[in-house]
């Protein structure tokens, strides 16, 4: 009897323990306690064998009841943790633009609720594009630019820099504005494109800036790629290059071409950079890192000469890919070689000496 009475107080020791464990787990008790009472009854009474064993039977199927949701539980823990694992892996697979591009289509999607205003204001946060054109005498070409930049899907600024033009250019940009709002047209202060550039810099808002020219030598696609790559790549600016593979050049005229890639050549191997075309004015900045290239001394084509090479001696991160380039077929091209060899000659010579003697890079 009294070894009896020992299996008993440590069977109740056990279910004691099951019962706390069920309170941990939070799993149903009534079993638990249905049998606490029934064991210390028996403890109590010291009941026959006859009771032992259907005491013996409630304990068993407690541990069988408990033993199958504990094993559930385990189960879906597992299950639980298995997917938010892979769906973590996931997201960090996705890039921001991948994001980006799905909840702008879920936008325009419930667009179609509010026909009044079917743009949603909240993609404006995400994308953000300044656009800087300067112009003299491109009466012809203005509206065509105009109509190929609005394909773009961003939140856009057009700045035009009227740089004293007498064609009627100015009244021209105002007349454009009416049928298309992002369009703004600003007059340069002093005579020249590297003043233009500088006054479009001071005029726009957006977070990245680009700078094309308004003949239309410049592709639409390779805009999209520019923007698509410095909004998703963590950089300061993208360079495009006529010259690499996948690069495209469209009657690009013989003489130029050649004093173009000796000149190109000479700045690679002084800066010592994998870029191979400087001189290409179609590149698109973080409007921060503009700013940081300050000041700016070129005063004329040179000015797309000294923006890259600061960049990169600066230190600055940037990416290069390849773009096409169409010579222009509307107006007369600004560009005049032996007006602007020495100028070139001096801002290479001035980034040159700033990376040698200053040493200026991004804190």
């Amino acid at each position: 009897m009294i070894e009896y009475t020992r299996l008993v107080d440590k069977k109740i020791i056990l279910l004691l323990s099951l019962f706390a464990f069920s309170k941990i787990l939070k799993v149903p008790t009534k079993f638990v306690k249905k049998t606490l009472s029934d064991s210390s009854f028996e403890a109590s009474t010291a009941a026959s064998a006859q009771q032992s064993i259907i005491k013996s039977y409630f304990f068993n199927k407690l541990i069988f009841d408990l033993s199958e949701i504990f094993i559930l539980k385990f189960f879906i823990l597992c299950f639980f943790n298995l997917f938010k694992f892979i769906f973590d892996e996931f997201l960090l697979k996705l890039s921001r633009l991948s994001i980006v591009n799905l909840l702008i289509l879920f936008l325009r999607k419930i667009a179609i609720f509010d026909p009044i205003n079917p743009q949603p204001p909240v993609i404006n946060i995400f994308m953000s594009l300044s656009i800087i054109i300067p112009i003299r005498n491109e009466k012809e070409n203005i509206e065509k630019i105009t109509e190929k930049v609005s394909k773009l899907d961003v939140d856009l600024e057009l700045c035009f820099i009227d740089d004293f033009s007498t064609d009627g250019s100015y009244e021209k940009v105002l007349e454009v504005k009416k049928k298309f709002g992002f369009v703004k047209i600003i007059k340069n202060k002093k005579k020249g494109l590297g003043s233009a550039i500088n006054t479009g810099l001071d005029n726009v808002a957006n977070k990245f800036t680009c700078i094309m020219m308004c003949d239309g030598s410049d592709s639409l696609s390779d805009l999209r790629k520019y923007y698509d790559i410095i909004l998703s790549k963590n950089c300061d600016a993208v360079f495009g290059s006529r010259f690499i593979k996948g690069g495209k050049v469209v009657d690009y005229p013989k003489i130029k071409l050649i004093l173009n890639r000796f000149g190109n050549l000479l700045a690679k191997l002084l800066i010592w950079t994998d870029l191979n075309d400087f001189t290409n004015g179609f590149k698109i900045y973080k409007k921060e890192t503009l700013i940081s290239l300050y000041p700016l001394v070129s005063e004329s084509f040179n000015i797309f000469f000294e923006l890259p090479l600061k960049t990169i001696t600066r230190g600055f991160k940037y990416k290069i890919v390849p773009i096409s380039y169409y010579n222009r077929t509307v107006g007369e091209a600004k560009f005049k070689i032996d007006e602007l060899g020495s100028k070139y000659i001096f801002t290479l010579l001035y980034c040159f000496l700033e990376k040698i003697l200053l040493k200026t890079k991004v804190k």
